[in-house]
């Protein structure tokens, strides 16, 4: 063998370009220190967190609160992440459901559940359970992984997204109760939990 082919043969991989960074879920502290590293100020993160958190944005350039450059530099290095949609129900009842698919391709279940003065949404905390809950599906499905603290959270933005939460009055959201009462047990992934809500 040549030596060219040598080091052609070992030549170490392509270098692959680095993941944009995930807003979602992130803590106040966590987006402060994600907007310093891009060279602005902390008050830029409360800005950011109500456009993801209130206002529902899912694209840098509605953010028209933040300079045309800011707005550009974040597209460039960050995401605003949403689960696929892999498939979704309605009942009767106006009961909803959405079965979800990470980047990784593993799924999870979310439900909103209307009531005459709530509506609940139940979200999933793991892939799979270790339990075997007898009145649970979920309970005959290995464990797969927890799910992070970004993607807890997403699946409120998706039900918000879905159910046209964002435009609506405080009082008159269809969303009013948080449960995690989906796939998995949230006290096996209590970090995570922990920091989505």
């Amino acid at each position: 063998m040549s030596e060219t082919q040598h080091a052609h043969r070992f030549a170490p991989p392509p270098e692959m370009p680095e993941a944009p960074t995930t807003l979602t879920g992130r803590s106040r502290a966590e987006l402060e220190a994600q907007i310093g590293a891009l060279g602005e100020p902390a008050f830029r993160a409360r800005q950011l967190w109500h456009w993801i958190y209130h206002r529902g944005a899912t694209d840098f350039a509605a953010m028209t609160s933040l300079s045309k450059a800011f707005r550009a530099r974040l597209a460039e290095h960050c995401e605003i992440g949403r689960p696929d949609v892999a498939a979704w129900q309605v009942s009767a009842d106006g009961t909803r459901k959405w079965l979800l698919r990470f980047a990784d391709g593993q799924e999870v279940e979310t439900v909103y559940i209307p009531d005459e003065e709530r509506g609940t949404l139940c979200v999933s905390s793991q892939v799979g359970c270790t339990l075997t809950c007898r009145f649970c599906h979920t309970g005959t499905q290995r464990l797969v992984r927890n799910l992070a603290a970004r993607e807890i959270v997403a699946q409120i933005l998706v039900a918000r997204d879905a159910l046209g939460d964002w435009s609506a009055p405080p009082g008159a959201r269809r969303i009013t109760n948080i449960v995690l009462m989906g796939m998995g047990e949230p006290l096996f992934n209590f970090d995570n939990v922990a920091q989505a809500v």
